[in-house]
C-alpha cells in the first residue's frame, strides 16, 4: 500500500481555500441545515460529547461521522455503518477487538476514533477537521485525473460537481453523491452557531509527521500526491464549477 498523505502546509492551504469557496449548494441548504440541527439535539450531543472526551474529539467531529458513516443511526458502528449487533464485517474489519455484542454505540465509536488514531490529533482548524475526514474515507479522490473533491467532504458545496466511487474500485464520472459532506455539515453547524472550532492551528511543517500513522479505515488505501500538485483539487474544482 502507498504511504499516507501527509499533512503539510501546502495541503492545509488547499483545505483553505477549498473550504472558501464552498458555499452550500441553495438546493441542499434546508437538508443541510436540518441535518446539523439533528446533529445538535440535546441527546445526540451528550453522546457525542461523552465520547469524543474519552478520546480527544470535539464532539462535532464525532457527529459529522456520524452522519457520513452511519446516517446519526446509533444502532450502528462509527468504524463503517454496520449493525452493533455484531462485529463490523467490512473495513475495518472484525472491530471492536474486545467486548461481546451487541456493543453500546459509545464504546463502539471510542474504539473507531482510536484506530483511526484521533486520540493523538490535536489540530481541530478547519484545515485540521478536513484532513482527519478525508484520512477516515481515503483519499482515492486524489488519483483521479484531474482530482475531483471528495464528496465525502464536500457533496452539497460548490466545489463538488459529481464522480464518485459507486462500488469499490468502481469509479463513476457522472454519478453525483447524494449524502450530504462533512465540510458542508461543518459550515453549517459553525454558521448557525452550534459548535465552535477550538482554534486554528498552523499546519504541521512540510514533511511532518502527523499524529495520524495508520491508514484510512475505510474503502481506498492512502496515496501520495506528485510533488507541485497540492493546487490541482482547486483548479479541478474551478473547471468542474465552470461546467456547471
Amino acid at each position: 500500500m502507498s504511504p499516507a498523505v501527509a499533512f503539510t502546509s501546502s495541503l492545509a492551504e488547499e483545505y483553505r481555500r477549498l473550504y472558501a469557496a464552498a458555499a452550500i449548494r441553495p438546493e441542499r441548504a434546508a437538508e443541510t441545515a436540518r441535518l446539523a440541527r439533528r446533529m445538535a439535539e440535546p441527546t445526540r450531543l451528550a453522546r457525542y460529547r461523552t465520547v469524543g472526551d474519552r478520546v480527544g474529539v470535539p464532539w462535532f467531529v464525532v457527529a459529522i461521522l456520524h452522519a457520513l458513516e452511519g446516517s446519526l443511526d446509533f444502532t450502528r458502528h462509527l468504524h463503517n455503518g454496520d449493525p452493533l449487533t455484531g462485529r463490523t464485517v467490512r473495513v475495518p474489519k472484525g472491530r471492536p477487538l474486545a467486548g461481546t455484542p451487541p456493543f453500546a454505540w459509545e464504546d463502539s465509536a471510542t474504539d473507531a476514533l482510536a484506530l483511526a488514531g484521533l486520540d493523538a490529533w490535536d489540530d481541530w482548524s478547519i484545515p485540521g477537521v478536513a484532513y482527519v475526514l478525508e484520512r477516515y474515507n481515503g483519499f482515492g479522490y486524489r488519483r483521479r485525473t484531474p482530482p475531483v473533491p471528495s464528496p465525502y467532504l464536500w457533496s452539497f458545496t460548490t466545489v463538488y460537481v459529481s464522480g464518485k466511487y459507486v462500488a469499490d474500485h468502481v469509479w463513476s464520472q457522472s454519478a453525483v453523491s447524494r449524502q450530504c459532506g462533512g465540510m458542508a455539515l461543518l459550515r453549517a453547524l459553525l454558521e448557525a452557531g452550534l459548535a465552535e472550532l477550538p482554534g486554528d492551528r498552523a499546519a504541521h511543517r512540510p514533511g511532518e509527521e502527523t499524529g495520524l500513522a495508520m491508514l484510512p479505515l475505510n474503502r481506498e488505501p492512502a496515496v501520495s500526491w506528485p510533488a507541485g500538485a497540492a493546487g490541482l483539487c482547486v483548479a479541478a474544482t474551478a473547471a468542474q464549477t465552470l461546467r456547471v
